[in-house]
């Protein structure tokens, strides 16, 4: 059924049942009255993205994350729906695997969709080409009125963003990992273009200078950021020969990955060795053992950057919204128990 249909039947224009079903514009309550009337008697379905090119706005709020598969992505993702939900508004989730062209593209589609919101959810990349096609499309998106709200750090986008604390929190988790003894470690950690490895690696090399320890080259391995390449990961360090007394994996799935990869060879979790992620996503609670970890409330930071997109600007200036982590440890960590001088402290 069209548009014009039910303009013929109410007996108005077709501008005038537009106008009227989509409130644009104000239309004479009689003449309103007529058109709904004959829109529900035609079983007339408007079509929401022209709505959305009259009005300038659409219902919808688009969130691009690196991977929804990814616990950390899920829950921050929650938040967002459960506080688009309240707002009516309807989110497109898409992930893009951490490909940079993908999102540029994906930012790309949403400003054709006239979304309400942009909402970037993860890490940014130390990649020239990639933020100067970002600031390309959400240049002209913010002038026609778009909102844009990212959640970790986007140096080069200069837009709202909710910050956790990475590289503060790496390095609080090292300094309670080394409350407990710890003088020798080993880190696995994810692709250096991502903004969020190069915060938590920096961090936590940045806590363990302050007490002399150096971080051994052999003892940092590069994995994806995926359970597999936790697991992965963890299986090269053994490869190399494996001298830390505990092991940082910069994220609880990469953490969740390298426990296998340690109990299939042998190792025993935290007896042998002590273990620790980032994040404390709901499944690192109920393994065993819980996993120490660095807490942030990720349901209430995708709360958060929705309410962050919408709020109303205050000038030129993008507003931060710093979130905290908590060092939690469980039991994949226990004190050094190698004799009367840790390892490494000589």
């Amino acid at each position: 059924m069209t548009l014009d249909a039910v303009a013929r039947t109410a007996g108005v224009s077709a501008a005038t049942a537009s106008r009227a079903l989509n409130g644009t514009a104000r239309v004479r309550e009689d003449l309103r009255t007529r058109v709904l009337l004959a829109a529900e008697r035609l079983g007339y379905i408007p079509n929401a993205h022209a709505q959305a090119l009259a009005s300038a706005q659409s219902s919808v709020v688009g969130v691009i994350c690196h991977d929804v598969g990814d616990p950390y992505f899920s829950a921050i993702a929650s938040g967002v729906m459960r506080a688009a939900a309240a707002r009516d508004l309807m989110v497109m989730l898409a992930s893009t695997f951490r490909a940079p062209a993908r999102e540029v593209a994906y930012v790309s589609t949403l400003r054709a969709h006239r979304a309400r919101a942009i909402l970037l959810i993860g890490s940014g990349f130390e990649d020239t080409a990639w933020e100067r096609s970002m600031a390309a499309e959400l240049g002209p998106y913010r002038s026609s009125g778009g909102r844009v709200a990212v959640v970790s750090r986007h140096r080069s986008l200069r837009v709202d963003t909710v910050l956790p604390e990475n590289r503060a929190g790496a390095a609080e988790l090292a300094r309670a990992l080394i409350g407990l003894g710890h003088r020798d470690f080993a880190v696995l950690t994810g692709p250096p273009s991502l903004t969020t490895v190069a915060d938590r690696l920096r961090g936590f090399r940045d806590a363990l200078a302050e007490h002399s320890i150096r971080l051994a080259a052999d003892q940092v391995v590069e994995g994806a950021f995926t359970r597999e390449g936790g697991y992965a990961a963890a299986a090269e360090l053994l490869a190399r020969g494996l001298r830390a007394s505990c092991v940082f994996a910069v994220t609880d799935v990469m953490a969740v990955g390298a426990l296998a990869a340690l109990r299939e060879s042998g190792l025993r979790v935290p007896e042998d060795l002590s273990l620790a992620g980032f994040d404390d996503v709901p499944i690192v609670r109920d393994l065993t053992p819980p996993l120490t970890t660095v807490a942030l409330p990720l349901v209430r930071m995708g709360e958060t950057v929705l309410d962050l997109a919408l709020r109303e600007p205050r000038g030129q200036r993008s507003r931060v919204e710093r979130i905290a982590g908590e060092v939690l440890l469980r039991g994949s960590t226990a004190p050094w128990r190698g004799g009367t001088a840790p390892p490494g402290s000589e």
